[in-house]
């Protein structure tokens, strides 16, 4: 029998993790909670972002999830431990499976991190990597200037790319061959970070890599949906907690086509 999966984050960026979901498991229902009155997370103490994840989680479990998905990075790394252990459920998130794809693709092993301000500063990266790879140097770079500007829509502005040129000049001066976009906004700038990184740097998706590691789980366990689900009347559903006029036109950006979300 197919369950429902539960995708949390502070905002709309998550949804680069349910786009990847939906490329993977087009029939998986599914239900997504963006917190978007109390965002972002990464400027909370400890103590506040465990509560908003256990709050998040709850809401899920709610609306029927029987597996979570955190897909924020400042959730990831400081209450994932605490929701998996409060809640009967699987709970997976983003970090976990980035670094054990960079630790798979890196040849050298040093790695550069990109992200937000508030995930550099956690050191989530520099602690989990070299847990597995010892020898492995971790090189971070907080870029502060992205998530606006994906939010924005300049995608492909020359102004973006040059930005994006400037905040990966000291990871490649590190000699970095790996590359792991750290927030996941971040996809949406995919083509145009791996161009200024260059051929001989390997970029790592969280988005992406999470879907795969969702998917993994649901085919060895038996849960997977099938094309079947596809005659119900709804398989996925979006709620966020402050629909701001440009919530919507954001998230279908997102998500590459118009999606209905609901204020709770």
């Amino acid at each position: 029998m197919a369950v429902k999966i539960g995708i949390f984050d502070s905002g709309i960026g998550g949804l680069t993790v349910v786009r990847e979901i939906r490329r993977l498991m087009p029939w998986q229902p599914l239900v997504y909670f963006g917190d978007t009155a109390r965002t972002p997370y990464g400027t909370k103490s400890p103590d506040t972002i465990t509560r908003y994840a256990m709050e998040d989680t709850r809401f899920l479990i709610d609306k029927g999830a029987e597996i979570i998905v955190i897909a924020c990075h400042s959730a990831a790394s400081i209450a994932s431990a605490a929701v998996a252990q409060e809640f009967s459920v699987p709970v997976f998130e983003v970090v976990s499976p980035s670094v054990a794809q960079a630790i798979k693709v890196t040849r050298s092993g040093r790695i550069g991190i990109m992200g937000t301000r508030a995930t550099v500063e956690s050191r989530v990266y520099d602690r989990r990597i070299p847990e597995l790879l010892p020898h492995a140097c971790v090189f971070s770079r907080a870029c502060p200037l992205l998530v606006p500007l994906v939010e924005e829509g300049w995608l492909r502005r020359r102004e973006t790319r040059m930005i994006v040129k400037k905040y990966l000049k000291p990871l490649k001066d590190r000699q970095i061959d790996t590359l792991v976009m750290g927030c996941t906004h971040y996809p949406l700038l995919k083509e145009v970070i791996q161009a200024k990184a260059g051929r001989r740097i390997v970029t790592v998706d969280p988005s992406h890599q999470t879907a795969i590691a969702v998917r993994d789980y649901l085919e060895s366990h038996g849960l997977a949906a099938g094309e079947d689900t596809r005659d119900q009347e709804r398989i996925e559903h979006y709620y966020v907690s402050d629909l701001a006029p440009a919530t919507a036109e954001i998230a279908g950006r997102f998500m590459g086509r118009r999606i209905t979300m609901e204020k709770v």
